[in-house]
């Protein structure tokens, strides 16, 4: 029997309190299987994306140290990393994790690389330099540490969560503090997915195992997704649902879907096509494997929830409302940039931001100094301070035009919330407002969403 409506509800929104406010007392215990889309022009193995865990009522006294969590912290992902000076598994906070700054208000809202390794560093100097030390001049270290922390500036990122008891917790924390941390990282043997099938193992026996055909035998972040997805439908007696991280707007490369090792090898050219030349049979077993197991019909995002940063997640924007905004911004672009035909001010905004110098305000928010002429201006760069710098009202607009564009440029509504886009074109207007009072574009209110929470389980 599926759960009750209102049950599924009153649970997401429990822990949405958790997760997400960080203000409640009472906790509710849970473990997320993250599904992390892969970036990055490498090979078919590295098209299978990462996997990592994270635990709501587990948090960390180190980065390598496990306590269970205080009333109101937030838990900890984690995982196995290669190359992050020979640990096996490290610990970092929800929002670090996701973002590389400590609040939601902080988290900037047009993203580049220069903005992003800045934050990176600046965390791992005040966080993390027991995994990842400054050189001895003290410059940043090379190594794959900056996968610790920011990683949805690189990629969007799918939750499946159960529910766990805090005494299951405590053992685990048990288990990793007792065992040594040392590397084990292999591609094909004890890697980031064969961590986290262990995790969640831990806390259900035998929920998630590999396949044998569809990944020749390697765990991968795909297969224990689908083998979650597979197990929360057959136990509906156990609280179950899913979430989708978007990748941050900006200039960063977006992520592409996530492949097996199969269907990596399937859909990539420079592999399947040599293959099918130097044996057809073999490239015929290969296409059979694809299409018989369904591999192209996996969709992690289906019936998933948005994880809105510092609020309660939502339903994803409808496509309609998406189309209105981009009709919307496109005729207000038309009138500000008369000389474009297509006014691609991400992508203006992209070249200008390039340039800036990266720094964090009075309260450790993101901003950006710029040159104009002999004066050099600070424009605020998250949702906290854009309004509070001295840049000229033009500048604010243009940053505030880009994040709107690069969130609404997507093909699917998948990621994108009715809230955070009229919460962008509400600071917009304001700025428009501040630079001309006679100004006015429209304020599409947010959709009113009383009906609950629905399509969020298996």
């Amino acid at each position: 029997m599926k759960l009750g409506f209102n049950w599924r509800k009153a649970f997401l929104g429990r822990l949405a309190l958790l997760v997400l406010a960080a203000c409640g007392v009472a906790r509710a215990s849970t473990a997320t299987l993250l599904l992390e889309e892969p970036y990055g022009r490498l090979g078919f193995f590295s098209a299978t994306g990462h996997a990592a865990v994270y635990l709501s009522g587990v948090c960390s006294e180190t980065p390598v140290v496990l306590r269970p969590c205080a009333p109101g912290e937030t838990g900890v992902v984690i995982s196995r990393y290669d190359g992050v000076n020979r640990y096996d598994w490290v610990a970092i906070p929800l929002i670090p994790y996701l973002y590389a700054v400590e609040r939601p208000e902080d988290v900037p809202l047009f993203a580049d690389g220069k903005m992003v390794a800045f934050l990176r560093d600046r965390y791992r100097r005040t966080y993390l330099e027991e995994v990842a030390p400054d050189k001895e001049n003290g410059d940043t270290p090379g190594g794959n540490w900056y996968e610790l922390v920011g990683t949805s500036y690189d990629r969007t990122v799918y939750g499946f969560e159960v529910a766990t008891t805090p005494e299951q917790d405590e053992a685990l924390i048990r288990k990793l503090n007792a065992s040594l941390n040392r590397s084990h990282f292999r591609t094909v043997s004890k890697n980031c997915a064969d961590f986290a099938k262990d995790i969640i193992d831990f806390y259900y026996p035998k929920a998630l195992h590999r396949s044998v055909i569809t990944d020749i035998g390697i765990t991968t972040p795909k297969q224990i997704a689908k083998t979650m997805i597979r197990f929360g439908t057959k136990h509906p007696q156990t609280p179950f649902s899913r979430l989708v991280i978007a990748q941050v707007p900006g200039s960063m490369p977006r992520s592409a879907p996530v492949h097996g090792v199969v269907d990596a090898f399937f859909t990539s050219k420079k592999y399947i096509v040599p293959s099918a030349v130097v044996s057809p049979i073999f490239a015929g077993c290969v296409a059979a494997v694809y299409i018989g197991t369904g591999a192209s019909r996996f969709d992690p995002a289906r019936n998933a929830m948005v994880f809105v940063v510092g609020s309660s997640p939502e339903p994803p924007i409808t496509r309609e409302d998406q189309r209105a905004y981009k009709l919307e911004l496109k005729h207000l672009l038309e009138g500000a940039y008369p000389e474009k035909s297509e006014a691609k001010v991400d992508r203006a905004w992209e070249r200008l931001q390039a340039k800036a110098q990266h720094g964090v305000d009075e309260r450790g928010r993101p901003v950006l100094q710029m040159q104009l002429g002999e004066d050099t201006v600070r424009i605020g760069a998250s949702v906290g301070n854009v309004l509070d710098g001295n840049a000229p009202p033009q500048l604010v607009r243009q940053l505030l035009e880009a994040r709107l564009q690069s969130e609404l440029r997507r093909k699917s509504p998948v990621g994108l919330t009715e809230s955070e886009v009229a919460r962008d074109w509400r600071l917009l207007q304001m700025v428009l407002q501040t630079n001309d009072p006679g100004s006015h574009i429209s304020s599409r209110a947010p959709l009113q969403r009383n009906e609950g929470i629905r399509g969020n389980g298996p």
